[in-house]
């Protein structure tokens, strides 16, 4: 099984965690940022120590600089399972989300309080992706 697989797999896996926002674990629950991190150790990737964030930012630097501490590369074009989307789901809001196995995007969904799969293709822009470093 692939490094990709491997980590879209972790993330299927904690689908129903409880959300809570800065959450980094199953029991209390996790928000986006954390399911990336919990995935990726689920899969066996080591994850440092995460700055703080807010909850509503438009900047993707933020993104970039909580990103670039894991193992994770910035790329474009083609979207894999695996694959970390960055959406846009207002003016002032960013959210990551996980490709699944089958292609819906996995994330944690904090007006249904847990982690979700959907479609696709959700109304939100895609404003980045980031793919994880091959072994």
């Amino acid at each position: 099984m692939t490094t990709a697989m491997r980590f879209a797999e972790a993330a299927t896996q904690l689908i129903g965690t409880p959300f809570r926002f800065r959450g980094r674990d199953t029991a209390s629950g996790v928000d986006c940022v954390g399911l990336v991190a919990l995935a990726l150790s689920h899969s066996g990737h080591t994850i440092p120590p995460l700055p703080a964030y807010r909850m509503r930012t438009a900047s993707i630097a933020q993104f970039d600089s909580v990103l670039a501490r894991l193992p994770l590369r910035r790329v474009e074009g083609v979207k894999s399972a695996g694959d970390i989307i960055l959406l846009s789901p207002s003016a002032s809001q960013l959210h990551l989300a996980i490709i699944g196995e089958r292609g819906d995007l996995i994330h944690a969904h904090a007006g249904l309080g847990r982690v979700v799969a959907s479609p696709p293709t959700l109304a939100w822009p895609s404003t980045a992706h980031w793919r994880l470093v091959t072994d």
